[in-house]
Order: structure tokens, then C-alpha cells, then sequence
């Protein structure tokens, strides 16, 4: 059965699969992201984020879990590609702003 996901959040992963301008879109304009123990605030960051990732590395991201856990969706999702521990199972702790991401952890 497929998974289902809050608008946000499937435009996020559709997103992923393009560039930085198009991950930023999806994040409230203050939005922070928390990935390999670095912070990056606001569309701009955001922006530069995915698009200095997706310079180093190929990947795909397959959502493979979803649930609830206070204010957060927690996303489960297997990424494959050429990057040192690959592949690996990461968890992105999404909160929500009415139809924005306003936060998101990536995390092993």
C-alpha cells in the first residue's frame, strides 16, 4: 500500500528529486533545516543546502514509513546512491506550518 503524505511533504520528496530552488519552495521563509549536525535558516540556505548536496552526491530518498509523534511527522526513507555509507535508512522529523515545511531534522 502506498504511503500517504501531508501536501508539504510530498512536494518535498518531488522536490528532492530536482534542484535547491525547488526544495527551498516548500519551507515556510524561516524555515530551518538540520542535517549532518549543520543549520541552514531561510529559503536562501535552504536552496544551497540541496544544491551543494546534489553536486557531491547522487541519491535517491524512497519514503518507506511514516507516523505521527507529537508536532512532527517522522518519514523513514531508504537512500541509495554514491555517497560513503550507502545505502542507509534516514529519518526526516518534519513540523509543519499550515502548507510549509517550518522544520526539518534528517538523521540516521
Amino acid at each position: 500500500m502506498p504511503l500517504s503524505f501531508p501536501q508539504p511533504i510530498a512536494d518535498y520528496f518531488a522536490a528532492d528529486t530536482t534542484d535547491g530552488v525547488a526544495v527551498a519552495k516548500c519551507f515556510t521563509p524561516d524555515a530551518v533545516v538540520l542535517d549532518e549536525k549543520k543549520t541552514y535558516t531561510g529559503h536562501d540556505a535552504i536552496a544551497a543546502w540541496k544544491a551543494a548536496a546534489s553536486v557531491q552526491y547522487d541519491y535517491v530518498a524512497e519514503p518507506v514509513a511514516i507516523e505521527n509523534q507529537d508536532d512532527r511527522v517522522i518519514v523513514t526513507a531508504h537512500l541509495t546512491g554514491n555517497f560513503p555509507g550507502s545505502p542507509v535508512d534516514l529519518r526526516y522529523a518534519f513540523t509543519l506550518s499550515g502548507d510549509a515545511i517550518s522544520r526539518l531534522e534528517i538523521v540516521p
